[in-house]
């Protein structure tokens, strides 16, 4: 059954002239495309297979996995075509850095476009609410890596009981930030609660987008 399943999706895919698909990577914490490289039949069949990514290289002329030699692997979490079958999109949990410049994104060259002020206003007010899905990103990056004397690697090593502990301090302080009408205060107090919170959401595997529909779902009803 999983042959044939592979074998359809084989014959759905729109192969071009040389075999290949272009496969573009997306960050499922952050949403940030982190690459685009291509795949042919066999890397697809192996990255379903190990779920993580594999690619044709056109320049080398051979399969590479993805992270085999810098350790900055892609788990793949879902994996998309779109409505012409002709490019595939990759959601992953990256481990490292996605660019062999150490950059996060390969994406990170920026060309300047003129803005409108409401353009500007637009961006600011969305770049306000990105930097949760950025922390988040950071967050499972910390899970994953459980880098040697961070304090995010305290915190998932021991566990549930030690996160809900700071998570209980944390909301006493923001307490006593607002009972002393110190909004300086409170905005530190609050921001150290939301840390927390997003620590305890990726202990318990909760993305944020699930808070975020919640909270949706409660404004409109």
């Amino acid at each position: 059954m999983v042959d044939q399943t592979l074998n359809d999706l084989l014959d759905r895919i729109t192969w071009d002239d040389q075999g290949l698909v272009p496969a573009i990577v997306q960050d499922i914490s952050s949403k940030d495309v982190l690459m685009m490289a291509y795949m042919n039949k066999e890397s697809l069949k192996l990255s379903l297979e190990t779920r993580e990514t594999w690619f044709w290289s056109r320049s080398r002329q051979k399969l590479w996995h993805k992270g085999e030699t810098s350790g900055h692997t892609q788990s793949i979490i879902r994996l998309n075509y779109d409505c012409d079958a002709d490019t595939m999109l990759v959601f992953v949990n990256q481990k490292g850095p996605a660019c062999h410049t150490g950059e996060q994104s390969c994406f990170f060259n920026e060309v300047a476009v003129s803005k409108s002020e409401d353009d500007v206003l637009k961006d600011h007010e969305a770049n306000n609410f990105n930097i949760l899905a950025v922390l988040e990103s950071v967050i499972a990056k910390r899970y994953e890596e459980r880098t040697e004397g961070a304090y995010t690697t305290y915190l998932f090593d021991k566990g549930v009981d030690k996160i809900l502990k700071k998570v209980g301090e944390e909301t006493a302080e923001v307490i006593i930030a607002a009972k002393n009408k110190d909004n300086e205060e409170l905005t530190y107090e609050v921001s150290d609660l939301m840390f927390h919170l997003m620590v305890l959401l990726k202990d318990r595997d909760l993305p944020i987008k699930n808070i975020m529909k919640e909270l949706e779902k409660r404004h409109v009803d």
